[in-house]
């Protein structure tokens, strides 16, 4: 990006906010190809220079577009443009990841860390509708897009509805079509419940992010037609890696 060009003007004749025309001419040039994943940013001094603006005007438009997941900081190296987010929308569809990230051109791949059966958890079990003394189903993974890690997920099972699943082969096949083809088991409806929280050590491990660095903490309960509680799961997405879409219609 060649500020010195002189192509780079902001209006200061117009009531629209300096920061923000700034900030909308560098989600342009993004849009635009202009800047690509991993182009540097001119700094607040050369915006100063160039554009004659003040540097909490620079400083407000980097700070949004960081945290909206357009740019990066990289201490003492400058900043940076990020790559785009990915755009999930499965609040509005019932989608299998892998089918998800393979439609926006990504290549899904999933580490399995855990697959077992386990005692009776009396939080889960409630929330699936069985005794407290049923036996549940644990399956831990991280799924990757493009090999980067994006979520870690824990999902229970009631296993008294799915004994034998954990020989099944979750790297390769999607959750809910072993469920439907194996079991009977057709997830008709699920309802989620969104947080922000920040990550602890093992997840930051696990998603190669910083611990405390912002994740969403999405809660899972997919019942059947009957409106059985089949599964429930608690996934952790980057925040840095995500975005969630949500069409609201009257």
């Amino acid at each position: 990006m060649d500020l010195k060009s002189g192509s780079y003007k902001l209006d200061k004749n117009i009531p629209v906010p300096l920061y923000y025309q700034l900030k909308k001419l560098l989600i342009d040039e993004i849009n635009n190809k202009r800047l690509k994943v991993g182009d540097s940013i001119p700094t607040e001094a050369e915006f100063c220079e160039h554009l004659n603006i003040s540097r909490p005007t620079i400083r407000q438009a980097l700070s949004e577009l960081v945290s909206e997941g357009y740019l990066q900081r990289l201490k003492g190296k400058g900043t940076f443009v990020s790559r785009p987010k990915i755009d999930e929308r499965f609040f509005q569809h019932l989608q299998s990841f892998n089918n998800e990230m393979l439609q926006k051109g990504l290549t899904p791949t999933t580490q399995i860390l855990d697959l077992k059966v386990i005692k009776g958890i009396a939080g889960i079990c409630e929330k699936l509708n069985i005794e407290v003394e049923d036996e549940l189903v644990y399956l831990r993974r991280v799924r990757y897009a493009d090999e980067e890690p994006v979520v870690y997920l824990e999902t229970y099972l009631p296993y008294k509805y799915c004994r034998g699943i954990i020989e099944e082969d979750f790297v390769n096949n999607s959750l809910y079509s072993i469920l439907e083809e194996k079991y009977n088991i057709k997830i008709f409806k699920v309802v989620r419940k969104i947080e922000a929280v920040n990550a602890d050590d093992q997840v930051a491990r696990l998603l190669h992010i910083k611990k405390n660095q912002a994740l969403c903490l999405v809660k899972t309960t997919a019942y059947t037609e009957d409106d059985i509680p089949s599964e429930y799961s608690i996934a952790r997405y980057r925040g840095d890696r995500n975005q969630f879409t949500v069409e609201l219609y009257r």
